[in-house]
């Protein structure tokens, strides 16, 4: 089997949240509106969210979010923290209370 990227100039964003089960259900949920406004957004060409093994005490949840190009995925983020302004939303904030350990990465295509 043959894989390759949607395209050579993709960026993928890559995060993967370490979960506590008490904040499972209000961390899905926002993540699920996220998800729906990302996979409105021109230049999204694939937008997965990934439940990994329980390990314990949380729940490793990853998203993967492949944008055709640098500038779309630059675009996106800037239509999130303006979605958010609006909503006065800090995602930040959000997971700190929930205790929720994010960990945020892009990556390229080789």
């Amino acid at each position: 089997m043959t894989t390759s990227p949607t395209t050579t100039h993709s960026s993928y964003r890559v995060d993967r949240f370490d979960v506590p089960h008490t904040a499972l259900e209000p961390f899905m949920a926002r993540l699920r509106r996220t998800q729906h406004l990302l996979g409105e957004l021109e230049g999204c060409l694939q937008n997965l969210v990934l439940q990994g093994p329980d390990r314990g005490d949380s729940i490793a949840i990853v998203t993967i979010v492949e944008w055709s190009s640098e500038h779309a995925m630059a675009a996106a983020k800037a239509a999130m923290q303006a979605h958010y302004a609006r909503e006065s939303f800090e995602p930040a904030a959000f997971m700190r209370e929930l205790r929720v350990r994010p960990d945020m990465v892009v990556y390229r295509a080789v």
